[in-house]
Formats: structure tokens, sequence, C-alpha cells
């Protein structure tokens, strides 16, 4: 094999790869999966899609670097200083033991899991974007 077509070869797997690894939701596609493999009742819903709008544009991949030096991963824009762990980054605490990079990928599971705990713990103020673009009402996805 030449090694352009090696090459080429490589790049076209890691696309593919890469490819797998993000995803932007719609609205409704993120509400019936809260609903149905997550078992969230309408008004979770409907506040979870609008903060993670909010908080990451509905992208599994976003990160936000803070003014503190710690960094927010994912759809829920989970933060290294509390939740979850980064190397060379020395957290307050890593509450829901698991690496930032977890919630980086298409696989919501373990981000839903740690935002239900923060949510536990803090409700939806403890999303900024909650806050400012969800806190005075949010929309109705029950037609999702």
């Amino acid at each position: 094999m030449q090694p352009l077509s090696v090459l080429v070869a490589i790049v076209a797997t890691l696309a593919v790869f890469q490819g797998s690894q993000a995803k932007t939701f719609g609205e409704c596609e993120l509400a019936r999966l809260l609903r149905t493999k997550y078992g969230f009742d309408r008004s979770k819903v409907n506040n979870f899609v609008c903060l993670a709008k909010a908080e990451s544009g509905l992208r599994t991949t976003a990160t936000n670097k803070n003014k503190n030096g710690s960094t927010d991963y994912g759809l829920f824009q989970i933060n290294n200083n509390y939740w979850c762990s980064t190397p060379g980054f020395q957290s307050a605490g890593n509450d829901c033991r698991i690496a930032c990079s977890a919630f980086l990928t298409d696989d919501i599971s373990q981000a839903v899991t740690c935002a239900n705990k923060i949510y536990a713990r803090h409700g939806y103020s403890a999303w900024y974007g909650w806050k400012a673009k969800c806190k005075n009402g949010v929309k109705d996805l029950s037609s999702c």
C-alpha cells in the first residue's frame, strides 16, 4: 500500500470515529430520550433540555474554560472543579467519580447520572445558563 493511501485510510477511520463521538441533539430528540430512557417527568425534561440548550447548545462535545481555571464539559456543562476529574487539574472534588472526558461522547448516560446528582444537591440553580435563560419559563416539549 502506498504511504498516501495509508494516510487517507487513517484519516477516514479517525473521521468516522470522531463523528461517532460527537452529537448535537435536537430539542425533541433529547426530550424523548430523557423521557423514555431516563424516566424524566415532563417538568424535568423541559428544564433539562432548556439548560442543555443554554449551556452547550445541545452539543455533547462542548467545553467552556472558566475564569477560575476550571472547565465545564459536555451537554450539561459539568465542572471539573467539583464533579469530574481531568489530568493535571487540581480540583476541590470529583463527586461523580468520573473522568470529565466521559461527558464528551454521544453516549450521555454518565452525563445524565452526574447531572441528576448535581440537580439533587443544588437544583437547576447549579447551572448559570438555566438561571439566565430558563428560570422564568421553559418551552413545553410534551408534544415531542
